[in-house]
């Protein structure tokens, strides 16, 4: 871990930031909002199966997938750090 300034733009609930290094700010979502989008995500994809053209479950699918890849590097991380996660992972995940 290290500390460095970053550029505040709005505070939360929709946190606007600029890492240092970067041209353009951010968005900073917290891991309880991370892990409610992919859980949802999860309950849409199961209903959306076979409902709608491939194509577009497809990429729904897919935005699915990059949200849980961002999430599981957050489990990690914290994981690392000895941080406990602020949600709980009891349910199965389709």
């Amino acid at each position: 871990m290290r500390t460095e300034p970053v550029e505040i733009y709005s505070d939360p609930p929709g946190a606007i930031v600029r890492h240092p290094g970067r041209r353009f700010p951010g968005v900073l979502v917290q891991g309880d909002t991370l892990h409610t989008w992919c859980s949802s995500l999860d309950s849409i994809c199961a209903e959306a199966r076979g409902r709608v053209q491939e194509d577009t479950f497809v990429e729904l699918n897919d935005l699915r997938n990059r949200l849980w890849t961002a999430l599981n590097h957050y489990k990690e991380v914290l994981d690392q750090h000895g941080l406990p996660l602020p949600f709980s992972e009891a349910g199965p995940r389709s």
